[in-house]
């Protein structure tokens, strides 16, 4: 049986063929250690807040069933305006906004609108693992552009792999893979780029209320950037909302009337009751947040003192829940293959990532577990 050239050249997310290996292990009865994914151990520890559950349970309630706007619920699209007009100085009335499901859906809408076939898309690496693959589908050509030995911009690098013929540049800060932020100069030189090369940005912003060191910016809020970023992000990470998969891009009103046509002819709309919960997350009490920063930043520092004891050299994550760890490897596939079977431990290839040499692990396990695995990972490779 033939298939579309398209699907035919992707394939399966790296991150997903872990995950679905150690729930093949753990069905089997064999306990697994699991670094991959925080969306796995996350449910353990935080749950959506239940203002925001009892907001969506009442829309039920009162019959909230029926087909929502293509775009989304006016009331969510303002206070996502709002939002970014009031925390991260964007430029941007509601009608700027469309709601998806999903992050990584709004990402694909906008890949699958602006992209043609050939078009130059630049990713800066490591980068998320799907990233590439969107472009892949749209026929476009990825051009693949490593961050510097503290994960930041490279101005030098990315200087030279952008011009005249860059059509998209995806960012991502935080950075999903590494728990970097990148600094508003380094995304200041991205700015002069794109308006003098005239190439759009594909801001992935999920993260953004996940920074225990540092500062947010959005590159959208920037002179010039406004009319040629998409900002994308979602409520799965700060607001305990994976399962929910509600997220949302905001961009130029032309760009937003044409993603709708991709938007309406394939999901329609995000389900009516789960957007009055999306719009409680947005505009209610925020506290939640703060305290899931807090603990989050205190496993991450459990992890990075105990790698650091044992004398690893990594770069300090200071966002997220995730951070990448050097390992002695040729073949970092081969070390997760081997690290699973051998300790029951679970990580994500770098190479996943564009960035061999590295594991990704996250933090978002409990204390006992945490400690348990990092000492057996460092007795693995010591």
């Amino acid at each position: 049986m033939e298939f579309a050239d398209r699907v035919a050249q992707i394939t399966p997310s790296e991150t997903v063929a872990i995950i679905d290996k150690v729930r093949e292990m753990e069905a089997a009865g064999t306990d697994v250690t699991n670094f991959t994914t925080g969306t796995q151990a996350e449910p353990r520890d935080f749950v959506t807040p239940e203002h925001i559950s009892e907001a969506s349970q009442a829309a039920l309630d009162d019959g909230q069933t029926h087909l929502a706007p293509s775009k989304g619920l006016p009331e969510l699209r303002e206070a996502l305006a709002a939002k970014l007009r009031d925390e991260n100085d964007v430029p941007v009335e509601s009608d700027q906004v469309l709601v998806t499901p999903g992050t990584k859906y709004a990402l694909f809408e906008s890949v699958l609108s602006f992209v043609d076939p050939g078009d130059e898309v630049v990713v800066l690496d490591p980068s998320w693992v799907s990233y590439n693959k969107m472009v892949d589908i749209a026929d476009g050509t990825v051009e693949r552009v490593s961050l510097d030995d503290e994960f930041l911009l490279r101005n030098a690098d990315l200087d030279e792999a952008v011009g005249d013929s860059t059509r998209l540049v995806v960012l991502n800060t935080p950075l999903n893979a590494t728990g970097g932020v990148f600094t508003r100069e380094g995304l200041e030189r991205l700015r002069d780029l794109a308006v003098e090369h005239d190439f759009w940005v594909l801001s992935d912003e999920i993260y953004e209320k996940l920074i225990y060191e540092g500062e947010h910016h959005a590159i959208a809020s920037f002179d010039g950037m406004a009319e040629r970023t998409i900002t994308v992000s979602g409520f799965s990470k700060a607001y305990s909302m994976l399962g929910w998969r509600i997220g949302y891009l905001a961009a130029p009103q032309a760009f937003v009337d044409e993603v709708a046509k991709v938007h309406s002819n394939s999901v329609t709309a995000v389900p009516t009751f789960l957007q009055h919960g999306a719009i409680e997350a947005v505009t209610g009490p925020q506290d939640h947040v703060a305290e899931k920063r807090a603990e989050l930043a205190r496993r991450r520092d459990i992890m990075v003192e105990r790698l650091a004891d044992a004398g690893l050299d990594f770069p300090k994550p200071h966002s997220g829940m995730y951070m990448f760890i050097p390992v002695d490897t040729e073949d970092d596939v081969q070390f997760c293959k081997d690290i699973l079977d051998d300790k029951q431990l679970a990580f994500t290839p770098g190479s996943a990532f564009g960035t061999p040499g590295y594991v990704r692990a996250t933090w978002v396990l409990p204390d006992d577990e945490l400690r348990a695995g990092l000492d057996a990972f460092v007795d693995y490779v010591a």
